[in-house]
């Protein structure tokens, strides 16, 4: 499990919504549903009016969803941890394996549109 990450771009956003760190962000500035389209990945928490990094090109850490193999491609879940895609947007690439919910790995982010 990982706690490193080398972003090639963050950028500062303000929240609209409360966001947890290491979780998938929207560009509307709130923590991604299932699925979604991604801006990128929060490195902190907040609360809406709060500005927060988000790191949007390179890897970053992120919080699993569930079991996620090394080289899996990754979509958010419900409360923006990695999973593996099924379905939605693909927004990120596995470097590393989760075996449970809650594991810190390191993904590459994939640029996304709707």
């Amino acid at each position: 499990m990982s706690n490193q990450n080398l972003a090639v771009l963050s950028l500062s956003l303000k929240l609209t919504g409360t966001v947890t760190n290491n979780r998938f962000v929207t560009p509307a500035g709130v923590q991604a549903g299932a699925g979604a389209n991604t801006l990128g990945v929060s490195r902190q928490s907040g609360v809406a009016g709060d500005m927060a990094a988000i790191d949007v090109l390179g890897t970053a850490t992120l919080e699993s969803g569930g079991a996620v193999a090394a080289g899996a491609t990754i979509a958010s879940d419900a409360t923006g941890r990695a999973v593996t895609w099924a379905s939605g947007a693909k927004v990120a690439l596995a470097l590393e394996a989760a075996t449970a919910a809650g594991q810190a790995i390191e993904v590459l982010l994939i640029p996304n549109v709707a």
